[in-house]
């Protein structure tokens, strides 16, 4: 799994209603971690946008941020979202999703 895409999984993860509290523990460092780097970019945009805005930041090279994304996954062991079509980052948000 390529650097930024362990990010990404991992902020899928850890957002989850199932989440439980080491799981939320885990994301909410790696969150704190991410805002510190990315500023007020929102870490709710689609994934593209993300992956991006992970990368140009360096976030994808950062040890601490990786370190805690991995935390998340560790904690998330039964979740698996690797194949996801959708997923959703952040707090009480709605998806619609079509599959063709």
């Amino acid at each position: 799994m390529a650097d930024v895409e362990l990010i990404l999984a991992a902020l899928a993860a850890g957002g989850g209603e199932v989440a439980k509290t080491a799981v939320m523990d885990a994301y909410t460092t790696l969150r704190d971690l991410l805002k510190r780097r990315l500023g007020d970019r929102p870490l709710e945009a689609s994934s593209e946008v993300l992956r991006g805005e992970l990368i140009d930041s360096g976030a994808d090279r950062d040890e601490e941020i990786l370190a805690a994304a991995r935390r998340v996954l560790e904690a998330t062991t039964t979740i698996n979202v690797h194949d996801s079509k959708g997923v959703q980052i952040g707090d009480h948000n709605t998806q619609h999703n079509t599959f063709n």
